[in-house]
């Protein structure tokens, strides 16, 4: 168990940002024999093989299935709430050089406040006549978001507000004449700074995931929403390829972009992506309109994203039927006014999956008089008319800069997802 939750803070860690979270999905996938292709190729025929497009990563398995077959789908998303930085940044006040930053999903600001942090991203670049991309990420502590001191604000303790635009803008440096961000990307990534023509970058963490607690049975780190998913996305479809037991079903997992601020793009939930790649694997394998629609048919999507464990601090947060503990294993979360995409139908298969994986399961319904927050999974529920069920791993602290989720629920997650795939 520790080994995987290891390799889950090794996954963590290797992606700050969403371009990152996706090539390192897409190096285990290779590492495990899937072969890289481009929607723009032809690519006929069937086998394992992934498509990385933007902060976007789908991996499917199609060899030996007939063009009719249903896909069995885990879902997740690669972003997570954090500081983008704005494309024309830099500012000086203060004897401050700073970076204009955006918040980018429903961040817990305070989280961001007195932090080490570091940048990442991606820059296009002049290349010839057309661009280049090019990633770049620098952990040193570059930025920080300094908090106002208790004696200039004695009140703070009991009523902390933070203006997004005035008290989250981060400092990197006292002012200095010809300091650039752009110059700074350039370094980065080795390019003159003239012909770094677009850049997304955006704050991340410096302090690596770690085990918390004198037994380690607990992980800390960021971004466990939603890459603790992506990780167990990413190993159960290698795990699941190489089963003697694999069903008539094709595995398939859908990595999206943009899930904490709507899924409206074009590698968000929303987006054709996923709805294209079906297709096209089912074309390829012989079938035609008729085949896509009964394979859809007989798809089944597992959304994973993560789930809120019991708050020891703040129990009555929680519906009092419905409390999920952190080490208790997956959940099913449930919401009649499909926030969540679970069935009745959905939710036994997923219970089922878990049940031939030997790992609990536990149900989650949001408290009545607080308002729900969604995942892929309705998205995906009506885009593509699949029947899909909602679950996660429990934690504490979502969408705070660092999270919580017991060392435990990463083995579980990916038997579990392994065991839906199959």
């Amino acid at each position: 168990m520790t080994d995987t939750a290891a390799d889950l803070m090794a996954y963590i860690d290797a992606s700050p940002s969403p371009y990152h979270a996706v090539r390192e999905g897409a190096r285990r996938l290779a590492a495990a024999g899937a072969t890289a292709v481009d929607l723009a190729d032809a690519w006929g025929g069937a086998g394992f093989r992934f498509v990385a497009v933007d902060g976007a990563l789908v991996a499917w398995n199609d060899e030996g299935r007939s063009p009719s077959a249903g896909f069995r789908i885990v879902g997740a998303h690669t972003d997570s709430p954090n500081l983008r930085i704005k494309p024309q940044p830099d500012r000086t006040a203060g004897g401050f050089d700073q970076l204009a930053i955006e918040p980018y999903g429903g961040l817990l600001r305070n989280s961001w406040l007195d932090r080490d942090l570091g940048l990442s991203g991606r820059a296009v670049v002049r290349s010839g006549r057309g661009t280049e991309h090019r990633l770049f990420r620098d952990d040193r502590p570059v930025l920080r978001v300094p908090q106002l001191a208790i004696h200039l604000d004695r009140e703070q303790n009991d009523a902390l507000r933070l203006d997004p635009s005035r008290h989250l803008t981060p400092v990197w440096g006292l002012a200095r004449a010809g300091r650039s961000f752009r110059g700074y990307v350039a370094d980065l990534v080795g390019a003159d700074p003239d012909d770094v023509l677009a850049v997304d970058a955006m704050c991340h963490d410096t302090m690596p995931a770690s085990f918390l607690g004198p037994d380690e049975d607990l992980i800390s780190a960021p971004r466990l929403d939603d890459q603790a998913s992506c990780f167990g996305a990413v190993e159960a479809i290698i795990a699941a390829v190489g089963r003697s037991d694999a069903g008539d079903a094709v595995p398939l997992i859908v990595l999206n972009d943009h899930e904490e601020v709507g899924s409206e793009s074009a590698t968000g939930a929303s987006g054709p992506l996923l709805g294209r790649i079906i297709e096209r694997s089912v074309l390829g394998r012989g079938g035609g309109p008729d085949e896509v629609a009964r394979a859809l048919a007989a798809s089944m999507c597992c959304s994973a994203d993560m789930a809120h464990g019991l708050h020891p601090n703040h129990p009555e947060r929680h519906d009092p039927e419905h409390r999920v503990l952190v080490g208790g294993g997956p959940v099913i979360k449930t919401n009649v006014n499909q926030r969540y995409a679970t069935s009745d139908r959905t939710a036994a298969e997923f219970r089922l999956a878990c049940e031939r994986a030997g790992v609990p399961v536990q149900v989650y319904a949001h408290r009545n008089d607080l308002p729900c927050g969604s995942t892929i999974g309705p998205v995906t529920a009506a885009r593509l008319g699949i029947a899909t069920v909602d679950v996660g791993m429990p934690q504490l602290s979502m969408h705070s800069i660092r999270e919580l989720m017991a060392t435990v629920d990463a083995d579980r997650m990916v038997a579990a997802f392994t065991q839906w795939l199959v």
